[in-house]
């Protein structure tokens, strides 16, 4: 019989750990000179107006990427997650290079609710555009007043109360960034006072606002309705979808809104002003509500989230964080999600009637009727190609 194997020396997984540091170091130098090359290219595009992004050189990097996956020992799906991420990097860094290009160009814009969630969210993406915020929130009202940085030079308005800023016409734009309930009434404050620049709400249902933008409308004040689709959390360097709801012509004001959202991950998306909420009451709606309803019925459940935890199968595990994400939000907010919407009815009516179908075709063992049931599903589901 052999003899058993010695083990390894007890220092042979420092040294291995040592050099991997050191290798480790070495691949955050090759990423330092990765990301000032991407720098240089920014200024590049920023002198000659070109865009950040360009697909077709990124789908070549991820690409070369996969193609190396099995060199290094590894999936090709974890091998362009990691050059995903350094591909935004370098999108991050050379959006930054042209800042000090974009500001010779960017406008001057209140933020009402500049110290809530959003309002801090739209003051640092419209700051990547080059544009030079002033922000309007009660929580202001109590600051000293502020002294100009230099004889020539103003420091950057923070206001408590709108009738503390006498002249609203240097406002290029004006972003209404307020809880919803509050949005009809500051829209009201703001149009009386007949700004000429843009007035640009984000909330996230329109319905209750029909009548103070028709109003302002009638004022002869330019209303937008913005609908960022995402939360104060999102990464300024991931995709950032927003809807405009538009009263008017699409395309007319779709041009009066992409000159403020000049990023390149912006993803601006026109739909007719009666059509957004319909759309919300599916997308927003029906979303929190199944994630709510995850979360609310496993309380009746009596196990133990450690026990569920522990069990955990890949769907649950995806459920459940999607859920947490909804149940960590504003309950007021997603309360008036859910109160607000005109259209609640008829999407509380079919998530009431697809859990009677499925009950019943798991009750009655139809197996056809489940496919089919599912097929359909999908379908509503699955992306055109």
């Amino acid at each position: 019989m052999s003899p058993p194997a010695s083990p390894s020396p007890p220092n042979d997984l420092s040294t291995l750990r040592d050099t991997i540091a050191r290798v480790d170091r070495g691949i955050l130098e090759l990423l330092r000179r990765r990301m000032e090359i991407a720098a240089e290219i920014g200024r590049i595009k920023a002198g000659d107006g070109l865009p950040v992004t360009v697909k077709t050189v990124e789908d070549r990097v991820l690409a070369r990427a996969r193609q190396q996956a099995v060199t290094c020992g590894i999936s090709e799906g974890v091998m362009e997650e990691i050059f995903r991420d350094i591909l935004r990097a370098s999108v991050e860094r050379q959006h930054r290079e042209g800042i000090a290009l974009r500001e010779l160009e960017g406008e001057k814009i209140l933020l009402v609710g500049g110290a809530g969630g959003m309002g801090i969210w739209l003051s640092g993406f419209l700051g990547l555009g080059g544009h030079s915020i002033d922000l309007l929130d009660p929580s202001f009202a109590s600051l000293p007043p502020q002294a100009p940085l230099s004889p020539n030079a103003e420091a950057p308005g923070r206001f408590g109360r709108l009738d503390e800023i006498a002249d609203l016409n240097p406002y290029a734009a004006i972003f209404v960034a307020v809880p919803l309930g509050a949005t009809a009434a500051v829209i009201e404050e703001i149009a009386a006072r007949r700004p000429s620049g843009l007035v640009i709400e984000i909330a996230s249902i329109k319905d209750p606002l029909e009548e103070p933008l028709v109003t302002a409308r009638g004022a002869g004040v330019r209303t937008l309705s913005l609908h960022p689709m995402f939360g104060p959390s999102k990464s300024l360097y991931e995709p950032l979808t927003f809807v405009l709801a538009a009263r008017g012509d699409l395309d007319e004001e779709r041009a009066l809104l992409e000159p403020l959202l000049n990023h390149p991950y912006t993803k601006l998306v026109v739909v007719p002003f009666p059509h957004h909420d319909r759309l919300m009451g599916w997308l927003l709606g029906l979303a929190h509500l199944s994630n709510l309803a995850f979360g609310a019925a496993l309380t009746r459940s009596g196990i133990t989230p450690r026990e569920l935890y522990d069990c955990a199968s890949t769907t649950f595990s995806r459920q459940a964080a999607t859920a947490l994400s909804v149940l960590s939000e504003d309950p007021d907010l997603y309360l008036d999600i859910q109160r607000l919407n005109p259209h609640r009815t008829a999407v509380y009516a079919a998530a009431r009637d697809a859990i009677d179908e499925l009950e019943h075709l798991v009750e009655v063992r139809d197996r056809e009727g489940f496919r089919t049931t599912l097929e359909a599903a999908r379908a509503a589901l699955e992306r055109e190609s």
